[in-house]
């Protein structure tokens, strides 16, 4: 690509013609056992001597024994394996690499690959709008707090709900996490904490910041505190710095979720069910 840049950028300052390339003619030259450019250079010369001495030679070849040898070599440019595991391992991708496919066989190259870079960008949209959460409780034997999906017996207090949002926090998802935490809250009986394990949280925009105020001064009301555990210390600052502080506790931040299950177990004299140690 870069060579056939190069190549028209001085074809256009000296009058030359422009220079393109063919993937098909890459692609039977690598079916034929190619291995190096000299390949072009004895085509080339073949080309010559064909014109010279059997001018008439394939004058009467058909154009579908052209298309066939065509078609026979850029098959090996479809990875069928690669697409299977795709279908096995990731649905969305395998969906993806189907499109892209139909794009350029009816639409074009171009068109072709513009509708799969959107699609893409809009599947990295999907997964940051509704990203993986889930609640956290302890395991016997385990040291930490694990997800509840993996792990059904995992322990939760009285009054307590650790929850984790796999993601970013910005304008596409925010109303999603707001959602989730007043599900959470809507319990009976309703928890006095939600403690948000917020190590996957990466970033806070100001939409989120905004949504997390409201959310904050909700669920005061109510008599629930909402808290945050192991929020990493870029993402703390942007926090401070739109002054989110002055409406969440402050006192209500901490280094990791055992230390905030410390916390909450002092706070309200609550026991833990069955032995075992709170730290994360």
């Amino acid at each position: 690509m870069l060579g056939i840049g190069v190549a028209n950028l001085a074809a256009g300052l000296f009058q030359g013609f422009p220079v393109s390339t063919s993937g098909s003619r890459t692609a039977v030259a690598e079916r034929s056992g190619a291995k190096t450019q000299l390949t072009g250079v004895v085509g080339a010369a073949l080309i010559i001597l064909m014109i010279v001495l059997v001018p008439g030679l394939f004058r009467n070849l058909p154009q579908p024994a052209l298309a066939a040898v065509v078609i026979t070599a850029s098959l090996s440019l479809a990875d069928i394996p690669g697409t299977a595991r795709l279908w096995r391992q990731r649905k969305a991708e395998f969906l993806l690499s189907v499109a892209a496919f139909l794009g350029v066989a009816l639409l074009g190259v171009l068109p072709g690959i513009a509708i799969a870079v959107g699609l893409s960008i809009l599947n990295v949209f999907r997964r940051a709008w509704w990203p993986y959460d889930t609640e956290l409780g302890r395991v016997e034997g385990l040291a930490g707090y694990h997800d509840v999906h993996s792990y059904p017996d995992a322990q939760r207090l009285p009054g307590l709900v650790i929850y984790r949002f796999d993601a970013p926090l910005f304008f596409a998802n925010a109303t999603t996490f707001r959602d989730q935490v007043r599900r959470l809250a809507a319990a009976d009986p309703p928890p006095r904490w939600i403690v948000i394990a917020a190590e996957p949280v990466t970033d806070v925009d100001t939409t989120a910041a905004d949504m997390l105020t409201d959310l904050d001064e909700a669920l005061n009301a109510r008599g629930i505190s909402l808290v945050f555990a192991e929020l990493k210390d870029p993402v703390r600052e942007k926090i401070e710095r739109y002054g989110l502080t002055q409406t969440i506790d402050p006192g209500h931040f901490f280094p990791t979720v055992g230390a905030a299950v410390a916390a909450f177990r002092a706070e309200t004299d609550t026991p833990l069910r069955q032995g075992g140690s709170t730290d994360s």
